[in-house]
């Protein structure tokens, strides 16, 4: 695997530098299997069995029937198909998105409104967390859909999408439930995952988290849905639009080498070992004159396992978060003020739903962190962030 400066890139929850020989392979395959896979002629039944094999090998990495899973074009797809199938119900209700969502999710919840649709937002207490209280507490007669991060791309926190989906199991009594949707972008590969638990409906995959290419991504379906936008009725006509074949084929061997699952004892080693280097990360940092950790719960050795250890969130006293990502990547380091969708806006939606004072909110910056980072590089952004606090905070 070659790639530039990747020692010092510190911002893998925006994305993740590629795996060059997962990329290359896939490529040397399609440029072999190139059919359309909706031909019926010899060349497109060949792309169509690369494919399906490709779906049968991502289907056994997630432990789920390959008939539950559709290739789409990134998270953010993977997000929409299930919210704006709503949009073809006869009857309008309520979706309940939580406070800490993606912009994916919680901007097209907004275009919802537009059509009529209520929608009620989930709020998060102040360590960052979705409690399924907090779900039932906005649960209506009308409620069809509920969207919950498994992990927060800003702070880590691993929200407990198995606790909520047994509440709105229980809440319904019988009778039909309120579908419940998974965002897993900052899961997949980072945490173990569960996607045939019941009552988990749905769950959005990006490639390009995992060292895959841009433009990939996997939806996970319970049960069909009614998809909202219509074409050449390709995926089951869940997702029409002539298939990336070369995409599904590298997401595939992403989702092999990194996922975590019982037979891939590398990624839960080194997820494991992650959380050691997150723990001494956190310790040295918070001994930072000036840092404030976000939660600062995090730091409490008890709740190390609700966050991830690929996801850290701190605020430095009078360092604004852009002059600190600006002043790290001046020495070589890449951070990043939260999500890379909103990172030209100095709003921080995640923080402020969560309370966090608005001067530490506004001095922000996020770490994050993949499977090729490496102690020594982590142990080296600590003494520059330090250096560069203490110009500050004297």
């Amino acid at each position: 695997m070659y790639q530039k400066n990747i020692k010092h890139y510190f911002d893998w929850a925006a994305t993740s530098p590629a795996d060059e020989d997962i990329l290359r392979s896939s490529l040397e395959t399609t440029l072999a299997v190139w059919g359309n896979a909706s031909s019926i002629h010899t060349t497109g039944k060949e792309a169509r069995g690369l494919l399906e094999s490709v779906r049968k090998r991502c289907a056994d990495v997630l432990e789920v029937s390959s008939d539950k899973l559709f290739f789409t074009s990134g998270g953010t797809e993977s997000d929409h198909i299930p919210l704006l199938s709503v949009l073809n119900r006869p009857q309008k209700g309520t979706v309940l998105i939580s406070s800490l969502e993606h912009p994916a999710i919680r901007n097209e919840a907004e275009e919802l409104k537009k059509c009529g649709w209520k929608v009620a937002i989930i709020p998060s207490n102040e360590a960052g967390i979705i409690t399924a209280d907090a779900v039932i507490s906005k649960l209506t007669d009308d409620t069809v859909l509920v969207c919950v991060m498994a992990v927060n791309n800003e702070t880590g926190a691993i929200q407990p999408v198995y606790e909520i989906a047994d509440a709105l199991t229980h809440a319904a009594k019988g009778k039909r439930r309120a579908k419940l949707h998974v965002d897993s972008v900052q899961a997949a590969g980072k945490i173990p995952l569960d996607l045939s638990y019941a009552g988990i409906d749905s769950a959005a995959f990006s490639a390009h988290k995992i060292c895959g290419p841009r433009g990939a991504g996997l939806l996970y379906l319970s049960d069909p849905v009614e998809p909202f936008l219509r074409g050449g009725g390709q995926e089951k006509n869940i997702r029409s639009g002539t298939e990336n074949i070369y995409g599904a084929l590298a997401f595939s061997k992403c989702l092999e080498r990194y996922y975590i699952n019982k037979k891939n004892i590398q990624a839960a080693e080194r997820a494991i070992q992650q959380q050691k280097y997150t723990h001494d990360f956190l310790k040295k940092l918070s001994e930072i004159k000036g840092c404030s950790v976000i939660p600062s719960v995090r730091l409490e050795i008890s709740c190390e396992n609700e966050y991830s250890p690929w996801v850290v969130q701190v605020s430095f006293n009078n360092i604004p978060g852009q002059v600190m990502l600006r002043a790290l990547d001046a020495e070589g380091f890449c951070i990043s003020t939260g999500s890379a969708c909103s990172s030209r806006k100095n709003d921080r939606p995640v923080l402020k739903a969560m309370n966090v004072d608005t001067s530490i909110r506004e001095n922000a910056v996020r770490f994050s962190f993949g499977p090729h980072t490496t102690e020594e590089a982590m142990n080296e952004l600590v003494e520059k962030t330090a250096e560069i606090a203490g110009r500050f905070n004297r």
